[in-house]
């Protein structure tokens, strides 16, 4: 279940409760008028099932409740209601199931955006993939996989396209592009660092290494697990499936290709330098096909289920 709470001009409270009332699924209904201050207004706040909590949304927005006034929602996680009980039971669909386009784009749009923060945790995920890859070393590789934070702008990316955002789609590929531009950058400059301390050298890289030499030997294994893995990334960002996103960061090889491209190229092996890079384009690519058709079919979907919702309301 998710908690609305809604802040209204006077003049549109009715309207409001009355789209409330008519939407399949909502219950708990409460209505405090004059309450709001800052904007000056009713407060509205009602609970939905997830699966109902899309349309509702959009009703609201379609209303201007977001400009005029308030629309905070929230997730319910304990509900001792048979009302609750009732309205998820009415509701079409499934709540693990339900997307949430405004809180997905709103998700995307926050990890979308080229921060320090987002840079750092890039620069030091691709570092911490050098040592993977130098050493020869899974763990490590698992551990920068883990840690790098690509996903985010991949996923902005896939629902910008889906959405029809432009704003979204330029900050989410700029994000990208400068995100792996920079962290690479500085792993080279790491790179000869570490050589010149005698920690990397050019032999460790240039040697037989089983664990980690995939990173520069793409194939078309690389493109179906970035595929399945896209396909998982975004089911878990539009459900309530959330945990299955650390699966998803260590089933691509994002990272660690560009660490292995960016050591190769501080030791001048332009072999390892391409395949390492295209290991890293075949993922991107695979990851935003799979997440944009996932998104597709959600939306499809719901639209049917939205449908059919519809045609059982009596008129």
């Amino acid at each position: 279940m998710l908690h609305l709470r809604l802040i209204t001009p006077a003049d549109k409270t009715d309207d409001v409760v009355r789209l409330i009332e008519r939407t399949v699924g909502t219950t708990h209904l409460a209505v405090v008028p004059g309450a709001a201050r800052n904007p000056v207004g009713d407060v509205v706040m009602c609970d939905v099932a997830r699966e109902a909590g899309d349309e509702l949304i959009g009703g609201l927005r379609s209303l201007g409740i977001d400009e005029s006034g308030s629309i905070a929602v929230e997730n319910i996680d304990l509900s001792l209601s048979h009302r609750a009980d009732q309205a998820e039971e009415d509701a079409p669909g499934e709540g693990a199931d339900a997307v949430l386009w405004e809180q997905l784009s709103d998700a995307t749009h926050e990890e979308s955006t080229l921060s320090a923060t987002y840079v750092a945790f890039i620069t030091l995920a691709t570092m911490i993939a050098a040592c993977g890859v130098v050493l020869d070393n899974a763990i490590l590789i698992v551990g920068a996989m883990a840690v790098g934070p690509e996903f985010g702008p991949l996923a902005g990316f896939c629902t910008a396209l889906v959405q029809r955002a432009p704003r979204l789609a330029v900050r989410s590929l700029v994000a990208i592009l400068v995100g792996f531009a920079v962290a690479m950058a500085v792993t080279v400059g790491f790179s000869h660092f570490m050589d010149a301390v005698g920690l990397f050298t050019e032999r460790q890289l240039e040697q037989e290494r089983p664990n980690t030499g995939f990173v520069y030997a793409p194939d078309w294994f690389s493109f179906v697990v970035a595929v399945l893995a896209g396909a998982a990334g975004m089911l878990s960002l539009t459900s309530a499936k959330s945990g299955a996103l650390v699966g998803v960061a260590i089933s691509v090889t994002t990272v660690p290709a560009a660490a292995n491209a960016a050591v190769a190229l501080s030791y001048g092996d332009a072999e390892q330098t391409w395949g390492s890079t295209e290991q890293l384009l075949l993922n991107l690519l695979g990851i935003v096909v799979a997440g944009t058709l996932t998104l597709l079919v959600q939306k499809v979907l719901w639209a049917r289920q939205r449908e059919r919702t519809a045609d059982k309301q009596p008129s």
